[in-house]
């Protein structure tokens, strides 16, 4: 399976636990062979905060849900009922050691969702290695 293909089809692979629209997205994305960096510069958002809207994982605005829609070709009302709602946010890979180490730096607190930011990079090493490179940048 060609590379950009075997990628597309990771996020139809959703676990049945996310939201509804998840699948719908992740189908619609594949059947029509876009990265989330090409959906995301047609939302004009990172694509971090774009993977997080396919994941349920952040609130679409309406004008999200009528770009979604128009690039997607996906019916704007099976979008926007459920990514306008409350997102389901989830605690992945390190999110506890995170929290964990931010709260003996800082003291108690959160890192703010909404003052933000983050990137994900790619680098590669002397020995051709690929590692991924995550920076998050977020108000305490």
């Amino acid at each position: 399976m060609p590379e950009q293909q075997r990628l597309a089809s990771i996020g139809a692979n959703v676990d049945t636990r996310l939201p509804l629209h998840c699948s719908l997205l992740f189908q619609a994305k594949t059947s029509k062979n876009l990265t989330f960096a090409q959906i995301a510069e047609h939302l004009g958002r990172s694509e971090v905060a774009c993977a997080a809207l396919f994941y349920g994982q952040a609130q679409a605005s309406n004008g999200d849900v009528d770009k979604l829609s128009e690039l997607l070709g996906v019916n704007r009302d099976d979008l926007a009922e459920q990514m306008t709602a409350f997102p389901n946010r989830v605690i992945q890979n390190y999110g506890y050691a995170y929290k964990a180490v931010m709260n003996e730096k800082f003291g108690d607190g959160i890192m703010s969702g909404v003052c933000f930011k983050t990137d994900v990079d790619k680098e590669v090493d002397e020995n051709g290695a690929a590692w991924a490179v995550i920076t998050m940048k977020g108000k305490w």
